[in-house]
């Protein structure tokens, strides 16, 4: 059976040691962040926080940090919703196997939402204030929620089957807000809640939303699934959890999660917003301050010893990648079913999701031409950057399933390697230009502005990968600290960045540097501040790569050329990954908090 409860949740983890409890009095500034990263970083347990300066109630997080965990909490439902979500995707399914598929199509059936209003009466009110004011990283704007789940309707068509439930970062406080009377409320393009608000302005009516914090862990979850089209989310939160979503409407029509721990209601009114953030992100930087709506607040409930739940973002890996691996699990082959031809795509974690995404894909346009060449694959890719959230990417590389049966995008070094000794560099890159990227991105020219590349390989292997620096190499004084990061990638420590017209320039030096040089197994050069950093790891590779480029500004090549408007280089590839000065900080951690969360998590005899 599903849990009831958030409190149900971690009475049970805590009973087969997947729990701590820290009762010394913790600070929700900072402290209890990094004491959440540190345990994160050791693939710890959940950590339930039992005292929190300067409010009552407790919170818990961590909840999510491994996919063991994740699966020991869904242990019962697991796979009947993978069943389920398959069955969405290809309904043909039913009709070849019904016994084998029953039991999904008993799920969805036992899983739909159920109004009840029995619970009403066990909610009490508290005020914004009186929550856990959590600031996560020095340079927050605020407190947030991290973990809300935010819930609209459709004015056009009402009801909880026709609503979104989403996960968009919520700011209590701070700014220009009015204390206890408004909140932020953060959403980025390709959200469901901004076709509702879009309705709602259209009318010239507020939108009524409720924030639920807590409740059963499949809540949360649901909230972030990508569901195939007609599967709602509170109907897979009640499949997934073995527990119907249970919910009620209050006094002044708005949604109530009965299961919820906390609930926020209020209304967002057209073209009313304020400055939001800045907020420590997941691509490893700070989103910054922007205009984003003002939620106008009604109620803030609660539930007799509410447990308040939240989870830290950053650099990756962090909760929201454990997250990652538990969609994965679920959905598994569900998108190559949408796009034909598609054999796996992978939305790199290391390098923060957005910015790469690695995909293989099948190649069969011309098979009866003795040399393949990338043609279906780029069909493929324009059906990928033209899907949902994997739009919002910047740079794809994707590869022909048919040169290895058995490449996969998830051996990040063996797949880029795989791409760079085959793709043909005049003819094989593909630039999208003033299009959209993330919001939480800010390479491009604007918020939510910039750019995107493909990187297409088919064929024959076109050159062999080195793993030592060209023969003869004599660097510009703009230029040092050569390393080889991996084979067929080096990477070039440079003074910072200043303008685009001098990064030209140094460039344009090192074109001339290198004429002569055996360059053939050189496939890319990326430019950057720290070449040891850059080059330790293949996880450090792509965050710095691919996390501070701008496809169209960033990418240059030796011997470069355009020919009827495709951009192309006889040699390798450069990529300008230095910090500009439009660039957002990078998160840092505060070295006295850190002193403090080490000597608590030793009272706990948490040092792994």
């Amino acid at each position: 059976m599903g849990y009831s409860s958030l409190a149900a949740c971690v009475e049970d983890l805590e009973k087969h040691g997947h729990l701590i409890r820290i009762k010394e009095q913790v600070d929700p500034y900072l402290e209890m962040a990094s004491i959440h990263l540190r345990v994160y970083e050791e693939q710890g347990p959940a950590i339930l926080f039992e005292n929190i300066k300067g409010s009552k109630f407790p919170a818990v997080s961590n909840l999510f940090g491994t996919l063991e965990r994740s699966k020991f909490m869904f242990r019962d439902s697991l796979k009947n919703v993978e069943q389920l979500v398959a069955l969405r995707t290809d309904p043909i399914k039913a009709v070849k196997n019904p016994i084998k598929t029953a039991g999904a199509g008993l799920t969805a059936l036992s899983a739909l939402p159920m109004k009840q209003s029995l619970f009403k009466s066990t909610f009490k009110k508290t005020t914004i204030s009186a929550l856990p004011q959590i600031v996560n990283w020095p340079m927050d704007g605020g407190p947030f929620i991290t973990m809300p789940q935010v819930y609209t309707e459709d004015i056009e068509r009402p009801g909880i089957l026709n609503a979104n439930l989403g996960m968009y970062r919520i700011q209590l406080a701070g700014n220009e807000y009015l204390p206890d009377q408004e909140i932020g409320l953060h959403y980025q393009i390709h959200r469901g809640i901004g076709v509702h608000q879009s309705k709602a302005n259209a009318a010239g009516k507020p939108l009524k939303v409720s924030i639920f914090v807590g409740g059963p862990p499949s809540h949360p979850l649901a909230a972030v699934m990508p569901l195939p089209e007609g599967l709602s989310e509170m109907t897979f939160a009640g499949a997934l959890g073995n527990r119907r979503f249970r919910y009620f409407y209050d006094e002044e029509g708005f949604c109530i999660s009965a299961d919820a721990d906390f609930v926020i209601t209020g209304t967002v009114y057209p073209n009313d917003n304020k400055p939001e953030g800045p907020f420590g992100d997941h691509l490893g930087y700070y989103s910054l301050t922007h205009p984003f709506p003002v939620m106008k607040v009604h109620n803030v409930y609660h539930r007799e010893n509410a447990i308040w739940s939240f989870t830290v973002v950053g650099r990756p890996p962090q909760e929201d990648t454990s997250f990652g691996a538990l969609i994965h699990e679920i959905t598994g082959s569900a998108l190559p079913k949408e796009i034909h031809g598609l054999k796996e795509v992978n939305a790199v974690d290391a390098a923060g999701v957005h910015p790469l995404l690695f995909a293989i894909g099948s190649e069969r346009y011309t098979p009866y031409l003795k040399e393949r060449r990338p043609q279906e694959i780029l069909t493929i890719s324009n059906h990928i950057l033209g899907k949902n959230q994997l739009s919002l990417a910047k740079y794809l590389f994707i590869a022909a399933r048919e040169d290895d049966e058995k490449l996969t995008t998830h051996d990040l070094q063996h797949f880029l390697m795989h791409v760079l000794s085959r793709i043909d560099f005049t003819r094989d890159l593909h630039f999208h230009t003033q299009t959209t990227i993330d919001t939480l991105d800010y390479t491009g020219t604007g918020l939510n502005s910039g750019s995107k590349v493909v990187f297409a390989a088919a064929g024959a292997v076109k050159r062999t990968l080195s793993n030592q620096l060209p023969s003869g190499l004599s660097l510009p004084v703009t230029y040092k600290n050569p390393r080889i990061a991996m084979p067929g990638v080096i990477t070039l420590e440079m003074d910072a960045f200043s303008t685009a017209e001098q990064a030209e320039r140094d460039i344009q030096l090192l074109d001339g540097a290198v004429k002569g040089l055996d360059l053939s197994g050189t496939a890319m050069i990326v430019l950057c501040d720290d070449s040891a950093f850059t080059a330790m790891n293949i996880n450090n590779l792509v965050w710095v790569t691919f996390t501070r480029s701008n496809p169209a500004a960033d990418i240059y090549g030796i011997r470069s050329s355009t020919n009827h408007k495709h951009w192309g280089c006889e040699g390798p590839v450069i990529i300008d990954a230095r910090k500009k000065p439009h660039h957002a900080p990078e998160l840092i951690k505060d070295p006295a908090v850190e002193e403090n969360t080490i000597r608590i998590l030793r009272t706990l005899q948490f040092n792994k």
